[in-house]
């Protein structure tokens, strides 16, 4: 599947899905911009995309600034003069249930970089996605269909079914501009998440809880952003896509 001199715009883009995605796209031709917080990380997969194909363009900003956002899509047009696909990957978890009184602090974490950040920079793309008849991926998770595993993890599993239901409503008003939004569900899927909650635990640990007893590589994830985002899914829009080893039906 080609993306020759696609614009894809990638949030999260410094490591697991994102990086992965970013990745799959510059081998496929496309012109990738790269979103992330953490320079280091960046660079490291800025490296990886020009040994495959195009240069990306980097963009050290955090998504949940209403400035940077703007500054994305501004420096993503600039660059480029359009865009045709929206990754909406970045995402974050932050501890807090209702009994320790953490609850809202951990909402409110969340959810400006979970759903917020994810509201604003598709407002701010929608313009350029609907002049090239792009579309948008959004990430999401199959936590947001179950009931969260411990109550610290109320707040992310709300995002993310906030997350499937924005997808369903921005679907259906950009339909008509010939728009289309889709979401990706993942399970459990090897990348620095929990590390950078400070947990001293792998994913690989969790393996126990799909159906599969395994749990997923990122490049498996970038591979059915990439279906989604393609021309072989032109019918598809709306839907959400859960690649989780058989998490929901364990």
């Amino acid at each position: 599947m080609s993306f020759a001199n696609k614009v894809i715009l990638v949030t999260g883009a410094s490591s697991g899905i994102g990086a992965a995605t970013a990745i799959l796209f510059a081998r496929e031709g496309a012109n990738v911009v790269m979103v992330g917080r953490n320079e280091a990380k960046l660079k490291n997969v800025s490296d990886k995309c020009t040994q495959v194909g195009k240069k990306p363009l980097v963009i050290n900003a955090d998504v949940s600034k209403d400035d940077d956002a703007k500054r994305i899509v501004k420096e993503t047009i600039d660059k480029f003069g359009k865009l045709d696909v929206l990754v909406n990957n970045a995402g974050l978890n932050s501890s807090g249930s209702i009994l320790d009184g953490k609850i809202l602090e951990s909402y409110d974490a969340i959810f400006s970089v979970n759903v917020r950040a994810v509201i604003h920079l598709t407002s701010l793309a929608a313009p350029h996605l609907v002049k090239s008849k792009g579309n948008i991926v959004n990430i999401s998770s199959a936590s947001s269909m179950t009931t969260p595993a411990l109550p610290s993890m109320l707040a992310y599993y709300v995002s993310k079914a906030a997350i499937d239901h924005f997808t369903r409503g921005a679907a259906k008003e950009l339909a008509p501009s010939g728009v289309r939004v889709n979401s990706v569900n993942p399970g459990p899927v090897v990348t620095d998440f929990i590390s950078n909650q400070g947990i001293d635990a792998k994913f690989e640990d969790f393996a126990y809880l799909t159906a599969l007893n395994r749990v997923s590589q990122p490049e498996e994830i970038a591979n059915l952003i990439e279906y989604l985002a393609g021309e072989k899914a032109v019918g598809i829009t709306g839907s959400t896509f859960v690649v989780d080893c058989g998490t929901l039906i364990k």
